[in-house]
């Protein structure tokens, strides 16, 4: 099954900044949207950026200003770039291509990456 290979992630102090980075095979990178959930603790999966084919952005409000998704076309691959991180941002992160506008619906993810944030 085809599927998004994720990176990045880890342990950072709270004001601190990480950089995933999620890499698709070549018919799904040119063919869907892509984006980035992540599922905090006790609760349920949420979206947090999304980009298109064309570059348009997307972002959720909590993590708006905070966070910038981005595309290289070259490697096929997206990456979300987070600043200023909380504690409360602490959860795993997973990339999603195709259908993103409801986890129930989204047709590909990532294996997921764990972010922690220490205050």
């Amino acid at each position: 099954q085809e599927q998004l290979v994720e990176s990045g992630g880890g342990s950072v102090q709270a004001g601190g900044s990480l950089k995933l980075s999620c890499t698709a095979p070549e018919g799904i990178f040119s063919g869907c949207g892509m984006g980035w959930y992540r599922q905090l603790p006790e609760k349920q999966r949420e979206l947090v950026a999304t980009i298109s084919g064309d570059g348009t952005t997307a972002y959720t409000a909590s993590m708006r200003g905070r966070v910038t998704i981005s595309q290289d076309h070259a490697k096929n691959t997206v990456y979300l770039q987070m600043n200023s991180l909380k504690s409360e941002d602490t959860g795993v992160y997973y990339c999603a291509a195709c259908r993103l506008y409801s986890a129930d619906e989204v047709s590909y993810w990532g294996q997921g990456t764990q972010v922690t944030v220490s205050s």
